[in-house]
């Protein structure tokens, strides 16, 4: 048994005294602390190397805990980040190994800044401590660390299980079809890791191929492989006097000894480990002794190689997206209908199902890993359809939570296979939750759509309609595989929103600091195509909100969310008229009010704001105002009594700014008023009274003549140039248009008298057109 004490260094040995005190003071007053203790083998990537200063010489590695002879093993002790790291005091590190190994722990290589592994993994661990293990003969080593803490000693354990290559020939004997294991040769066969290396050294990659490639297009490639013979492609070629080629011609593939050509490209045991003790049990993966054979759950593996940028910078970018941040709350016991699409096992579990045939099925295994590679990427070559040269791991038709079946969206409906709302149809969600009936998979009742409801979106479904057609863009038709096509466009690695947008980041935005400031980037070049030199989603398209202005179409849609949400009841149930950024929607709402609060949350969940679909979008958020209010028309007055006083809603006459009574005063003044549209007042200077006949008030009958509060608008006026007076009641609301444009035709002030009855609060403005 080797053992080698790690103490954690602190800034200063003054500071590290104190720390101790401290920890030591409170012992006997604090409750032993939940370290959720962990031992793992961190990856190692090229990018690791750059960004941490890493020597050049500095091994990577895939994180496996099957590893070859000699193969670096980046160990480190991570416990929950929720306890302070001063309730450590000391770790012992110790080592059991097979019979013969004298291998021991040496110092990490690694960095104090450098954190754990995986962004997700970060927002839960820290590291606590870190060793360097190169295993020396084959067989399962067993890895312990003693946690000693102020309130006693905690111990977790890992085992690492270490052999020798034996190339996809030995692979091939069991995984090339019959009854001992599945079939993985023959499809490995069709994918670009099958040849990578061959193309590169036969010159058919181009001219750029060198030495330095195949350290990841080869098996087992450690330099260390003298000291510790492994069985590599390193180990193989020393022991056969070969060389990298001078020239890179079509015969050098065939020109190398077969039991290199064996460890050529990137094949199995790249991903799973040198495959000497799974041959040894016969392929048992389930040995009672120890696992033969890694079967990866992370990225670590893919990047490994491909987290060096500029040229392999996929996972790079990955580590930029909302994948790699997956928070772990949707896993666990009980959580068997949320993984299928919040871990990467729970996804792969009914995708493949779904393609065997079976249906949804949902996954026991609830254990959280990130949303990865190998989550979307099925890296054999077992993709639906087949010999698809991005590996994507299904591509079918999408069943929708309504039922709707989508198969329009190429590529990007492995996309929707999680990014729209499934909880039924829309219609049904409101009627069951109203009913207290589950409305969610696994028989919870919850409202609303599910996080994420963007395929419903694009594809213009699963909104409620109030039995309206609503208009949907052509995004869904004329965007090449849709999510995929905008959400991963290519961007130069020239470009300053490289690594940040496009690509495998999925993001369509990236944040750039210029002269001190942050600003957001709107990654547009895709929307270029067929929207014209935009800078920005926010571009203006139509007055969707009605109030008289186009704005951005993302300004647009958020003044309808905020109209919207005035008229929705707030947590205590009360309708105050305050603009809402999230709704606490009761069952008894009423359902007119569910309907429009579903649409709301439909429209806010989608998170574009109406780039993905803004006329359906809009569509969905008017149609709910216009239920709420009565009012189906954009800017304009309450249905009833338009219909009541012009006999249509498309009358012109019953239009806001109309004037048919042709005394002056426009309808919107008059409905305010409670005052008939088509009956004339009696034209005064500054103004036109109602008497004698006409109601006022509600108070004709006794012919009492009130007087309403009103604004008296004065601005002076240029000849030839256009006015247009605006009001709004918040200034975090959109302006409206009051009245007609006021075209002056000499210089003078205009005098303007405007309703402010009821109001508690009017700002006015006067916009110039020339």
């Amino acid at each position: 048994m080797k053992t080698k004490k790690r103490t954690r260094k602190a800034q200063s040995c003054l500071f590290a005294i104190a720390l101790i005190s401290i920890a030591a003071t409170l012992a006997a007053k604090a409750a032993p602390p939940y370290l959720n203790a962990r031992i793992t083998p961190r990856p190692i990537t090229a990018n690791d190397v750059t960004i941490y200063n890493l020597p050049a010489s500095t091994e990577y590695s895939g994180g496996l805990s099957t590893i070859g002879i000699g193969t670096p093993a980046y160990l480190e002790l991570d416990v929950t980040n929720t306890v302070p790291l001063q309730y450590i005091t000391n770790v012992t590190w110790s080592l059991t190994g097979p019979f013969g190994s004298v291998a021991t722990f040496t110092n990490s290589p690694l960095p104090n800044n450098m954190p754990v592994f995986l962004p997700s993994d970060r927002l839960v661990y820290q590291v606590a401590s870190r060793v360097l293990l190169r295993p020396d003969v084959a067989g399962q080593f067993t890895v312990t660390a003693a946690i000693a803490s102020t309130n006693g000693v905690t111990n977790v354990s890992a085992n690492l299980t270490v052999g020798t290559f034996y190339g996809v020939a030995g692979c091939e004997l069991c995984h090339s079809g019959g009854t001992q294991a599945p079939d993985l040769y023959h499809p490995w066969l069709t994918t670009a890791h099958s040849g990578i290396f061959t193309g590169g050294i036969d010159g058919l990659d181009g001219s750029h191929y060198s030495v330095s490639c195949i350290k990841c297009h080869t098996v087992g490639y450690d330099t260390n492989a003298v000291t510790f013979p492994d069985n590599g492609f390193y180990s193989v070629a020393q022991q056969d006097g070969w060389t990298f080629p001078t020239n890179l011609v079509s015969s050098n593939f065939a020109d190398m000894p077969a039991n290199l050509q064996n460890l050529a490209n990137v094949q199995c045991e790249n991903c799973h480990g040198p495959g000497s003790e799974h041959m040894a049990l016969l392929g048992d993966t389930n040995s009672p002794n120890w696992p033969s054979l890694d079967v990866p759950a992370t990225v670590g593996t893919c990047v490994q190689c491909h987290d060096a940028p500029p040229q392999h910078a996929d996972g790079t970018q990955w580590y930029a997206s909302s994948h790699a941040v997956t928070t772990t709350i949707p896993s666990g016991s009980g959580r068997q209908y949320c993984v299928r699409c919040h871990t990467e096992g729970g996804f792969i579990a009914v995708v493949s199902n779904t393609v065997a045939g079976n249906g949804i099925v949902y996954s026991s295994n609830t254990v959280y890993n990130a949303i990865g590679c190998q989550t979307c990427h099925e890296p054999h070559g077992l993709t639906t359809p087949t010999n698809d040269s991005h590996l994507i791991r299904y591509v079918s038709a999408v069943t929708f939570g309504d039922g709707t079946v989508i198969t329009n969206g190429g590529e990007g409906q492995l996309c929707m296979e999680c990014h729209h709302s499934r909880n039924g149809s829309a219609v049904t969600n409101v009627l069951d939750y109203q009913a207290g009936l589950a409305t969610w998979a696994g028989g919870s009742s919850s409202f609303g759509p599910h996080d994420g409801p963007q395929g419903d979106m694009i594809e213009a479904i699963n909104g409620i309609t109030y039995g309206k057609v609503m208009p949907s863009s052509a995004h869904r038709y004329t965007v090449t595989n849709s999510c995929v096509g905008c959400h991963m466009q290519t961007v130069a690695s020239t470009d300053p929103g490289f690594l940040l947008s496009g690509g495998h980041t999925f993001e369509m935005s990236y944040k750039s600091v210029s002269n001190g400031l942050t600003n957001k980037v709107d990654r547009v070049d895709i929307c270029n195509q067929c929207h014209g030199e935009i800078t920005t989603f926010n571009f203006p398209v139509e007055d969707y909100d009605g109030n008289g202005v186009i704005q951005g179409v993302q300004t647009e849609v958020q003044n309808l969310l905020n109209q919207l949400s005035t008229l929705l009841p707030n947590s205590k149930g009360v309708i105050d008229g305050t603009v809402k950024t999230s709704l606490s929607v009761t069952t008894n709402w009423t359902t007119g009010q569910l309907n429009a609060a579903y649409n709301w949350q439909f429209v806010n969940n989608d998170g574009s704001l109406g780039v993905h679909n803004a006329p359906y979008a809009t569509g969905l958020l008017k149609a709910s105002i216009a239920d709420l209010t009565g009012v189906s028309v954009a800017g304009g007055l309450p249905d009833a009594w338009v219909i009541a006083n012009f006999g249509s809603l498309t009358n012109t006459l019953g239009a806001p700014n109309a004037d048919p009574a042709g005394d002056g005063i426009p309808n919107w003044l008059k409905y305010s008023l409670g005052l008939n549209p088509l009956t004339p007042g009696l034209a005064v200077p500054n103004g036109v009274v109602y008497a004698n006949g006409t109601q006022i008030g509600g108070n004709s009958s006794t012919n009492t003549l009130e007087i309403y509060t009103a604004a008296d608008v004065t601005f002076d006026t240029v000849a030839g140039t256009t006015y247009q007076i605006q009001e709004v009641s918040s200034l975090s609301d959109g302006w409206q248009n009051v009245g007609n444009p006021i075209v002056a035709t000499n210089n003078a002030s205009v005098s303007y008298l405007t309703p402010t009855v009821g109001n508690v609060q009017q700002f006015f403005r006067v916009v110039q057109t020339p």
